[in-house]
């Protein structure tokens, strides 16, 4: 499984059932660690959260059979066993847009701009 994976999941509570997932973390750090995080997709889509919902049609590469939207806003890691596929893979652009999403929600756009803070000795 590599990053822009589509894998399905079961997390606990709210998102409990079975549903598909794409990996947001970076590859190389399968071999690092136990875990793999993901954003949720859903087909209840909505046109409310802009760069928080990336479109996505089904098609052979994707795997999915449904229109649908990555969550952006919806990160969860879970156990390796716990992950199961891939059943596809998004492309290029849709992870781009994933990026770009993940930048906003997580605050890391804001920081592209600060200068870089020094370290005192």
């Amino acid at each position: 499984m590599v990053r822009g994976s589509v894998v399905l999941v079961s997390a606990k509570g709210d998102y409990g059932k079975p549903r598909p997932a794409v990996i947001v973390q970076d590859t190389r750090m399968e071999k690092i660690i136990g875990s793999i995080t993901v954003c949720f997709l859903t087909t209840d889509l909505t046109d409310e959260n802009g760069v928080l919902r990336v479109d996505i049609g089904p098609d052979a590469l994707n795997g999915l059979r449904q229109k649908s939207q990555v969550q952006v806003e919806k990160l969860m890691t879970f156990p390796r066993d716990k992950v199961r596929g891939p059943i596809g893979q998004l492309d290029q652009l849709q992870m781009r847009a994933v990026d770009i999403g993940l930048l906003v929600h997580l605050g890391l756009a804001a920081q592209l701009d600060a200068p870089t803070p020094r370290r005192g000795r």
